[in-house]
Order: structure tokens, then sequence, then C-alpha cells
């Protein structure tokens, strides 16, 4: 049986402003209007052939997200979404072991794992398909499989692997050694010996292969996996499976790779040669050579225009970008950041949100738009004492029952039907009429309609921040 593990959540920093952390990578929506985790969702029922399993392992906040983007998808209705939620990052050692102890319980230890990140681009799923066939035959013979892409240039962004003495004709291999994020000096030797891949992070190996090396190689780890899965049982929640790891348990385990805890320690681990295209999209050069060049190279998504402008990329969301006279440039407009850079800097990008992080600056965390369980939100305007925002709320979603200390709020439909509580009992709110909520009034907001609820709501107060916000019943598990 094979199980695709899908590893959502990386922060992606060096795609800042589109990926921050409250809307990480997976969710960044591709020139052709898909996300990235949308993709690895089809990826994944294609090498399942339409029927099966697919366990994503994610963050806790990215619960709701990623399971609207799975049904979103529209993935064949014998393909099973299983979501295991970390409570905090741990790297991938800590989220592929879950996984496993996991599957064995289900499955036990003849199930095939196919671990997928959820930020990686393939586009051609036939090749993808036939390297996964590949590898979990491997993996039923009791190896842990790596994927290497064939490297095409002197990268010094990615990891590398070394490819040992053949296994068969089919591009399997020994591995040799994983070596680090080489300098350019070094990539360029690695290229010309024609023996070193990229390490795409993408593995396969059955179940009782892979806990029988982690108690070799990491026991420890392996114990403090099993100690948090005893605490977080599996649970159905509506069409899907649900396991929430235990905070406390699940911050045991050591934040490390499994390449570091396990596949460069065993002796088991071969090497399949990817025959598909990859890209990590792990910086800003990459989206943008997935978009089509003008005469100067120019690469644009979304509105822009050049003028004698040369080898430079745009990317607007909702505004025309004019550049006039610039060459080698990155330029991303957001709402409320933008970004500009060199192109041979791409990958300092990440250093302008450790900056933002540092200081407790809102944009390394948040945009505008918000999602929530519920729907999201957009912030339209700020000043001293007032904020105006557009909130969207899903057919059949709620609100939770709150109270805030320091604001009042008035609500104007714009769309659709509000069913408000109001410090007493529940009413309807339609379209162009409105309602005020005092400071202090307990209220609730649903949409107990077929259609997405559209509002305007006006806040006042001497304080505006979302912290101030009391809950007292939610259907989501966010009240104290």
């Amino acid at each position: 049986m094979l199980v695709p593990v899908i590893l959502s959540g990386g922060a992606g920093t060096r795609l800042w402003p589109v990926s921050r952390e409250g809307h990480p990578k997976p969710f960044m929506t591709l020139p052709d209007g898909e996300s990235l985790l949308s993709k690895t969702y089809r990826r994944a029922e294609a090498v399942l052939g339409r029927v099966g399993e697919i366990v994503t392992v994610t963050n806790r906040d990215y619960y709701f997200q990623t399971r609207d983007e799975f049904f979103a998808t529209g993935l064949a209705a014998g393909v099973r979404a299983h979501f295991i939620l970390e409570p905090l990052g741990r790297n991938t050692a800590p989220a592929i072991a879950s996984a496993a102890l996991s599957l064995r319980e289900r499955h036990g230890d003849q199930a095939i794992m196919l671990v997928m990140p959820a930020d990686h681009l393939i586009r051609d799923v036939e090749a993808f398909a036939a390297a996964v066939r590949e590898a979990s035959a491997r993996a039923a013979e009791g190896h842990l499989v790596t994927f290497g892409i064939q490297a095409t240039r002197p990268e010094t962004g990615f990891g590398y692997i070394e490819a040992g003495a053949p296994l068969n004709e089919q591009g399997t291999a020994r591995v040799e050694r994983f070596v680090e994020k080489p300098d350019l000096p070094t990539a360029e030797r690695y290229l010309a010996s024609g023996k070193f891949f990229w390490n795409s992070g993408m593995f396969c190996f059955a179940v009782g292969t892979l806990l029988e090396e982690l108690a070799r190689h990491a026991p420890q780890l392996l114990a403090q996996a099993e100690a948090c899965l005893g605490r977080s049982p599996l649970q159905e929640a509506g069409s899907v499976l649900l396991q929430e790891l235990v905070a406390e348990a699940f911050a045991e385990l050591p934040d490390i790779s499994i390449d570091y805890a396990l596949m460069e320690r065993s002796d088991k681990v071969v090497m399949v040669s990817a025959g598909f295209d990859w890209s990590d999209i792990g910086s800003w050069n990459a989206l943008g050579d997935l978009l089509e060049p003008d005469a100067s190279n120019n690469r644009a998504a979304g509105d822009a225009l050049f003028v004698d402008s040369r080898n430079t990329f745009v990317k607007s969301e909702g505004r025309l970008v004019a550049t006039v006279g610039v060459e080698n440039l990155i330029v991303v407009d957001t709402a409320d950041a933008i970004l500009v850079a060199h192109m041979d800097r791409a990958q300092d990008v990440r250093r302008v949100v450790k900056s933002l992080k540092d200081s407790n600056h809102e944009a390394y965390r948040l945009h505008r738009t918000v999602c929530r369980p519920w729907g999201s939100y957009t912030v339209l305007e700020e000043g001293p004492r007032f904020k105006i925002k557009r909130i969207v709320v899903k057919p059949g979603a709620s609100l939770s029952l709150q109270m805030h200390h320091h604001r009042s709020e008035h609500w104007v439909v714009v769309q659709g039907m509000a069913k408000v509580v109001n410090g007493g009992e529940p009413r309807l709110v339609g379209a162009n009429e409105s309602t005020f909520i005092p400071a202090g009034h307990k209220h609730r907001l649903e949409n107990p309609g077929v259609i997405d609820l559209v509002m305007i709501e006006v806040q006042s107060g001497e304080y505006l921040g979302e912290d101030d916000i009391v809950r007292f019943e939610d259907q989501y598990g966010r009240a104290k």
C-alpha cells in the first residue's frame, strides 16, 4: 500500500513579501492560479490511482486552510484526507517519524510512505509517477530511497547527493554521501564530475524499515515520538482523519532533519535518479523562470510595464508596476509591502524577514488579508482610534461568541445574510442593513446562507489590536 505523506508549512522566507508566517509558501498562488499545495495534492492523487489515503503533516495553525485546500482541489471521492497537526515546528525527522508511527497503527509495517514536501513544483506527472514506481519497488526490498535531481547548473542553494555504485538500469544507485550546500567552486566541481545530484528532499520507504533504522540510529527520537503518538489519539472529524499531537510531548522531540537524523547514517540508503522536471521555487528567480520572457528577458506576474528595462522580474497584486531604465531587478508589490532586490541577491531576501522578526514588525507574520477557519478578513484602512475591515464568512461558518474590552464595531452587510447575536437573541441582518456592537457586548456572527457573507466592519476605540478578544464559545477550538 502506497501512502503519500505531505510535509506542509515551510515559511519560505526567500519569497517574502508574498510568503509570510501566517500564509506560508505552500499556499502561494502560482501564475496559473493554483497553489503549490494544491498541485502537490494532485500529484499524490496521480500516484494513488484515485483511491487511497493522503497524510498531511502541518502546523495546527494551518489546519483549516490546509483542509480547505484539500477539498477545493477536487480530488476523487476515493482519496481520503488524514491530517497530523504539529503544535510547533520540529523539522522533518519528528514529522516523518510521527507519520510512520501513525501509519503503522493503521496499515502495518509493509505500507510504503512517499514523503513529499508541499512546496515543490513538478509538471511532468507521468515521469514523476514512473520514478515513484521504481522507488516503491526498492522500498519494498528494504531500502531507504531518496530522489536525486540531475544537476544542470552549479547551484549553491541546494544540498547534494553523491551517487555510488548503480543498482539497476533504471538509474537507481547506492548513496556514497550527502553534502551540504557548497560554495560556487565546489558546486562547479560537483557539476563537472557528473556524480552529484541535487537533494530533492523527497523520500520513499516502508514503514517498518524506517522505524527499524530510526531505532538503530536515532533511538531517543523514536522513543519520544512513540510517547507523543501514544498520547495523541486518531479521531474522525467528519470525512477526515485528524491527529493533533500533544504539545508538551512533541516539544521534547529534537529539531532535526531526517537527513541528519537518519539518511546520512544508514547503510540502506539508495537514490532514484529523477527523470522529471523539478523546482523547489526557492526564490523569486525560480518563480520568474515559470513565466515567458519578453524580448529583453523581462518577466511579469500581474500588471507591469517595462520601459528600457532588461532582465527584470515584476510581481504585482492589483496595481500597475512600471520600471524605467533598470536591469537585473526583482520587484514584488503587495498591499502592504514592496520588495526591490538585485537578481543576484535573491537568496538574501530572508535577511529582510529576519530583520522584521527581530523588530517584531507585523509584516513578517501577516498580510492585510488574513485567513481564518470561518473565512477571511482584509484590513482596508486604519488610523488612530479606527480600523476598517472587509470580512468574508463562508456558508455555514460562524465566528466565535466573543467580546472586546476596548473597541466597538459597526457592521454593514454587503452581500448575503448575517445571523447576528448582539448581547441578546439572534437576528438576521440582510444586504444594505447594519448593526452596532458596543464594547463589552457578547456577540457572534454567522452565515446561515449558501453564498459568501461579505460585510464591512468599522472598529473604533482606544485599542484595536487583534488580541483584544475574549472567546466564550468557538466551534474551531479556540476558546480558552
